[in-house]
């Protein structure tokens, strides 16, 4: 009979004993990482730069404030303008004597320019007829029918986009035509109906006339026809008898006081010296004091920024505002329509520059180390300002230092 056995217990393998790493193994681990990092970072991290050189640069202070420009001007008024025609161009430089606009009075109307343009009308189409009748030719009367229409095609191909220029095309078909209606006074000299006609035609020229003034330069310089009242009181001969506060008014848009006399007259034209101007700027600061006849760069800030250099003339201070007057030896045209903008003034010096970490201190004296050639040197500097990571730096004993010398940097 066969027996069942309960079977017999198995054995199971013991774990394994847990073994911690000791104090020292950590410790090393840790400075073999330690030193694969910096290993890293310095194999593969770029060098600092061991020197630099001196370079150039500007620093000064700016000032901002409202200015008021003068400018050397004389502006011409007329009464009784009922319309002016302009001869000149707006902005060109004119000479005394050169023909700048026709004022037509207030008794002038359109009505007499429609009056001689019938006149005109009544002759043309007479002198018509009259050529038409015409039995014998005039060789030379075609000829200047034939210039007339040459120089009228070269005025159409000039406005169609040909090259030359209008004003001498057009001067010359006036001229051409002028000489075709003196042929046509010869031919017809005799004709009671034409004379009269030219009669009527002068008489309402003479009448035109009389209500017309031809205005020419009074001396040289640049002519616009745009005013804004403030040249008659304002002038480059009183701009140093206004008060801050009255500079203030005018740049608000208070006019001076003597623009109310032209009351009733109309500004035709002004005439503008080239080369030189005024600035009145008011700027709020009460410590800044300007040195007279010292040179600054001004920046006026308008729809077209414009820089220039200005000298100071006087300053004045009261109301907290500081008033400076400056004179400014400059081509006028990017202000002959501004009269008020802002401006920017700066006291700009030149100076030298190095990073930072050129900078040593020996002796409780701030240097710089010159490496020039086998032996560095210490020179020592005064330290202007520090500004954008750079150090503005003069030296102590002139030309000592200079731009593109190398420094040591010391980090």
């Amino acid at each position: 009979m066969y027996e069942m056995m309960p079977p017999e217990p198995v054995q199971m393998p013991a774990p394994p004993e847990n073994k911690r790493m000791s104090v020292p193994q950590i410790m090393l681990i840790v400075l073999a990482l330690a030193f694969a990092i910096w290993y890293l970072v310095t194999a593969l991290a770029p060098q600092k730069p061991a020197s630099a050189q001196i370079q150039a640069g500007v620093i000064g202070t700016r000032y901002t404030g409202d200015c008021l420009i003068v400018r050397e001007e004389i502006p011409y008024p007329e009464d009784t303008v009922s319309s002016v025609r302009y001869v000149a161009e707006e902005g060109s430089y004119v000479t005394r004597g050169d023909k700048i606009c026709n004022v037509y009075s207030t008794g002038y109307s359109t009505k007499e320019q429609k009056t001689l343009q019938d006149y005109r009308d009544q002759i043309k189409e007479y002198q018509t007829d009259l050529l038409k009748k015409q039995v014998n030719t005039d060789a030379y009367m075609e000829k200047l029918e034939a210039d007339v229409l040459t120089r009228a095609r070269e005025v159409r191909e000039l406005i169609g986009g040909a090259r030359g220029n209008m004003y001498n095309q057009e001067t010359a078909l006036a001229e051409a035509i002028r000489k075709r209606q003196n042929r046509l006074r010869e031919l017809y000299v005799k004709d009671q109906r034409l004379s009269r006609y030219y009669d009527d035609e002068q008489s309402q020229l003479q009448r035109i006339s009389s209500w017309t003034k031809q205005c020419e330069a009074k001396g040289d310089g640049l002519v616009s026809f745009y005013s804004d009242g403030y040249e008659y009181g304002l002038t480059m001969n009183n701009y140093s008898e206004f008060s801050p506060a009255e500079v203030r008014s005018m740049i608000n848009g208070s006019k001076p006081a003597e623009t109310m006399n032209i009351k009733g007259k109309t500004t035709v034209y002004r005439l503008i010296k080239d080369g030189h101007w005024v600035v009145l700027m008011l700027i709020k600061d009460n410590n800044w004091n300007p040195v007279e006849g010292a040179e600054y760069e001004l920046k006026l800030e308008n729809f077209k920024d414009t820089m220039v250099r200005a000298t100071v003339l006087s300053f004045t201070r009261t109301g907290g505002e500081l008033e400076v007057q400056l004179d400014v030896q400059s081509d006028v045209q990017p202000v002959l329509y501004i009269r008020t903008c802002t401006g920017v003034l700066g006291d700009n010096v030149m100076s030298l520059t190095v990073p930072p970490q050129a900078i040593w201190t020996q002796d409780n004296m701030p240097g710089v180390v010159v490496l020039d050639g086998d032996y560095p040197f210490f020179i020592p500097v005064n330290v202007v300002d520090k500004r954008d990571g750079l150090v503005y730096i003069s030296p102590i004993q002139p030309d000592t230092i200079y731009e593109g010398q190398t420094v040591k940097l010391f980090w």
